[in-house]
């Protein structure tokens, strides 16, 4: 049951909803405009924030979607540790869709999705900074980055004094490992930010 569950895990957070609605809306591969990227930043920057709203909620719908299913089977594993590891696909799928040759969106919504099921407070902390970095800054990269960064802090102080908190080695390290692989996914973004030339985020003129 397990491995059926992470391939299908895998394939839903693949779906590449920015890609799929740019082409049915406007008749546009979203890969060739903006930033190239199918994200919900690029849809908007694209083709109006509406529909990037739209696209940010159907991304972290899928890190949600598999996440809340795992409570439903017996995986043979901790519940916990099911929940993580089907998330971890989701954003996989996300980041390196098999229907677009493995190249996918940064991760960030799916993680979203994936965290606000896992660890919600220490997701709505992260959203606090996201939004300040974002609204100093103008980058949605910079914001992300950052913001991702900040989990596994804010896990780490939540769990030490929060009550009724318990600590999760595998919580911490998966924290910490998307936070690598989302800095990782926003590589040409940093080094266009050094350049002087990462494109920050635009009203919508749609």
């Amino acid at each position: 049951m397990l491995l059926p569950a992470i391939l299908i895990s895998y394939l839903i957070g693949g779906i590449p909803f920015g890609f799929l609605l740019a082409k049915n809306v406007k008749g546009i591969d979203l890969r060739e405009h903006g930033s190239k990227n199918i994200g919900a930043t690029n849809v908007g920057r694209v083709i109006g924030w509406k529909y990037g709203a739209v696209v940010l909620f159907l991304d972290a719908l899928k890190g949600a979607l598999p996440v809340f299913a795992s409570t439903f089977f017996d995986s043979g594993l901790a519940q916990s540790t099911t929940q993580i590891l089907l998330g971890s696909m989701a954003i996989l799928g996300h980041t390196y869709t098999p229907f677009l040759s493995f190249k996918g969106g940064k991760g960030v919504a799916t993680a979203l999705g994936v965290y606000m099921t896992l660890v919600p407070f220490v997701t709505l902390c992260a959203v606090v900074i996201f939004f300040i970095v974002y609204k100093l800054s103008g980058f949605v990269s910079l914001g992300s980055i950052l913001a991702t960064l900040s989990m596994p802090l804010w896990y780490l102080g939540i769990v030490k004094y929060l009550p009724g908190s318990e600590y999760s080695p595998v919580i911490f390290f998966v924290l910490v490992a998307t936070f690598f692989l989302i800095t990782f996914s926003h590589r040409d973004n940093i080094k266009r930010m050094l350049q002087g030339r990462e494109l920050k985020a635009v009203p919508d003129a749609n």
